[in-house]
């Protein structure tokens, strides 16, 4: 099973429900796709066992084949090859890795070359019972998608996956949660919470991926997110309380579960509504 969780801002507590999460599931790995600013690590505390770069592939022309003729420049949807005369100037950072370049050129005169864009390591958490992926972009880099991809093909299918997602509703979001079997939306109860929460649900009714919303930071904010959610038939698996020791024993990068093993249960229990809401939707349709 597949978990990611997402939220359509930053600072809701997305890394928050994901590590408490594995912290309360048996037999997880945590994938942070959040490769421009990964931060599941800190919670965790893992013994790093491996540590791989990660590459992207660019065109390389061959000037004694080149004839200049700009159909790689023409084809290139990201304008990441512009040929002058007797130049052909390639942009690393805005190439995606294509090889449509190299399949239109009639004098097969480009060829593709790795280039670094980042390092997926990979450890064990502090007691040795959750599996951690993280990936780090390069810094400079403008694409997280290539990165996410390769985070994603270390997913153990032996596991409960917690795919750790970037914020807001952008392509790396949509590279991270594909493939997911549920989403865990998480928002907080104010009116800049809501307007990223719709743009979330949008999404990921695009996608079709069933998804529920665990409010954090409960007790802030109106009840205009626990409105909407009853409006949309979308489930509240969990309220977090905006608590101000929930918030130190974040500040010192400790999961809140650690110190409050109560909350275990209750986490566990978002796996049990999923489990609860697919059974119906299964018998629902074999009725059907």
């Amino acid at each position: 099973m597949i978990i990611s969780v997402a939220s359509g801002k930053g600072g809701t507590g997305k890394t928050t429900v994901a590590v408490n999460l594995a912290l309360s599931l048996p037999n997880v790995q945590v994938l942070d796709c959040d490769v421009e600013e990964p931060n599941s690590h800190i919670f965790l505390k893992p013994k790093i066992e491996g540590t791989k770069p990660a590459h992207t592939l660019i065109p390389k022309v061959n000037y004694d084949s080149c004839d200049y003729c700009g159909k790689c420049a023409s084809a290139c949807e990201y304008n990441a090859i512009v040929v002058l005369p007797k130049r052909v100037m390639v942009f690393p950072e805005l190439c995606h890795g294509c090889g449509l370049c190299s399949m239109v050129c009639p004098q097969d005169a480009i060829s593709e070359d790795p280039r670094e864009i980042g390092v997926i390591k990979k450890g064990k958490s502090g007691d040795g019972s959750i599996d951690l992926v993280y990936g780090v972009l390069n810094i400079g880099e403008v694409m997280a998608t290539p990165l996410i991809d390769q985070v994603k093909e270390e997913i153990d299918p032996e596991k409960t996956v917690i795919i750790d997602v970037p914020p807001g509703t952008a392509c790396p979001v949509i590279a991270a949660v594909q493939g997911s079997d549920y989403c865990i939306l998480v928002t907080e109860p104010t009116p800049f919470g809501l307007y990223d929460l719709r743009l979330a649900v949008e999404v990921l009714r695009v996608l079709k991926i069933p998804f529920g919303v665990v409010i954090n930071k409960a007790g802030i904010g109106d009840r205009k997110v626990y409105d909407y959610c009853e409006e949309e038939g979308i489930p509240i698996l969990l309220e977090i309380a905006y608590d101000k020791m929930i918030a130190r024993w974040y500040s010192e990068g400790v999961p809140f579960v650690d110190a409050m093993p109560e909350w275990k249960e209750r986490f566990a229990g978002i796996i049990g509504i999923y489990r609860t809401t697919r059974l119906h939707k299964i018998n629902t349709e074999e009725r059907k």
